[in-house]
């Protein structure tokens, strides 16, 4: 077995003042864990990528099982060496060992392949990522041996800085990779001589240095993918990249995004060619829209698949709910989990819909409730119309066959089936199903008193 990944994702994150595991923070749609393993797994298979997990252990492992990665447990968080101890046996006969952060999501898997193919090629005991990102402060310098060299000589903490060490703009971004054999050879001589009393892995340097071993240092192209965040604020500024390398991906693949900073978009939506998002739009979870599309201001898509031509005005919400080729929504539209709006329908302003199939060219124009339901072709809904669905115990379904027409304000109580073709006056209450063709009629008939308003005026006058 030539190479395990080993994710570092144990720890708190107390500096978050956040109940929740640091890793189980969301940056860019996806947890901190989530980007790392989306990367590992496309370099190794996900049984070759093993989890270090500690803090609120249960929950970081249930966010990311269904992934089929591995998980060692550190029950005792004493550093990333004591980690690398606890993967020991579950690693050691792998040739190679790569490792990561559950807490740097921007790293792509083309730097983690590419510290792969250098160490391999350099024959290395122990590969160091490095960067050079503008602001150096709080990081430890990675010393080579000289400018053209890529053997490390130290790498020296924060604290311990001379003026010898000034200098140097290369830090030490805590991804490594390692022959295993030397790794776990001397990994047992790590130390915790430090302020925090833990064995750190950044340690194996020295002591591989020491014992004639190989270490290399390889920088990365871009200093902003080994990035981690240690406070909200700085989640939040990885979270503006991720957004911002998402909505790029999509213009280069033919998608028009006005005023992109202004955008929500997760990292797993995909929009096809010509479609236009103007600003302030959420494109969520694994929101698929099709092709020449427009997503009006305001509009809130979550797990939403939209077929080619679709207009989307302005402020919908779509969640969990699939819109066919050519329909038209909103504006104010809701459409909640489990609708299925058919090609060429539209549904209106403040029109809500949940758990329905709305046919082929169906038209539901204002203020109207759909819910538990399944609507014909060519159906003609008219405004303030609802289905009673929910008895106070249990919900129940409403039928309306092909080219049927509902007349305004009208509330159709579930279980009903209205036929093909049928035709419902405004204003009804319909509790009974309606055959194919006919007209029902579910008020009561008016009445007219002449003189009745001036009467009353004048009792109260009186």
């Amino acid at each position: 077995m030539q190479f395990a990944i080993v994710i570092m994702a144990a720890g708190k994150g107390t500096r978050l003042k956040s109940k929740r595991p640091k890793v189980l923070h969301e940056v860019g749609g996806k947890t901190l864990l989530r980007h790392v393993i989306d990367a590992a797994r496309q370099i190794v298979p996900p049984e070759d990528v093993y989890v270090i997990v500690g803090h609120e252990a249960s929950l970081v492992k249930d966010s990311v099982a269904k992934l089929g990665v591995q998980f060692i447990e550190q029950t005792e968080q004493r550093g990333t060496g004591h980690a690398m101890l606890m993967a020991r046996q579950a690693t050691q006969e792998y040739q190679n060992v790569i490792v990561l952060y559950g807490d740097v999501p921007l790293i792509r898997p083309e730097t983690i392949r590419r510290l792969r193919d250098f160490h391999l090629e350099r024959r290395a005991a122990m590969t160091v990522l490095t960067a050079a990102p503008k602001d150096l402060q709080g990081y430890g310098r990675v010393i080579r041996k000289s400018n053209n060299s890529d053997e490390i000589r130290a790498i020296v903490e924060p604290k311990a800085l001379t003026p010898e060490y000034a200098h140097a703009t290369e830090i030490n971004a805590g991804i490594y990779a390692f022959s295993s054999k030397p790794l776990f050879a001397h990994i047992d001589s790590l130390g915790t001589d430090n302020a925090h009393g833990e064995y750190y892995l950044t340690d194996m340097a020295a002591i591989l240095v020491a014992a004639g071993e190989r270490v290399l240092a390889l920088q990365a192209e871009d200093p902003d993918e080994v990035l981690g965040g240690n406070t909200i604020a700085e989640l939040m500024a990885i979270d503006g990249k991720l957004r911002l390398i998402t909505a790029r991906r999509l213009m280069a693949e033919g998608v028009t995004i006005f005023r992109p900073e202004t955008t929500v978009i997760d990292a797993g939506v995909m929009v096809g060619a010509d479609t236009v998002i103007e600003p302030f739009v959420q494109l969520l979870g694994e929101t698929k829209v099709g092709k020449e599309c427009r997503i009006r201001s305001y509009s809130v898509l979550e797990h939403a698949t939209v077929g080619n031509q679709v207009l989307v005005r302005q402020g919908c919400i779509i969640t969990q709910s699939r819109v066919d080729d050519r329909a038209l929504l909103g504006p104010y539209a809701h459409l909640r989990p489990e609708s299925e709006i058919g090609e060429g329908a539209h549904v209106g302003n403040f029109v809500e819909t949940k758990k329905i199939r709305f046919g082929k060219g169906s038209k539901a124009g204002h203020l109207t409730y759909l819910g538990d339901a399944e609507i014909g072709e060519g159906v003609n809904v008219g405004a303030g119309v609802i289905t009673c669905n929910y008895d106070g115990v249990t919900k129940r379904k409403t039928v309306i066959g092909d080219h049927v027409f509902v007349g305004s304000d009208s509330t159709l109580v579930a279980p009903l089936t209205l036929g093909n073709g049928a035709y419902i006056g405004a204003g009804s209450c319909i509790t009974e199903d309606v055959p194919e063709d006919a007209l029902a009629l579910g008020r009561s008939r008016q009445t007219i008193k002449e003189g009745w308003s001036a009467a009353r005026r004048n009792k109260k006058q009186g």
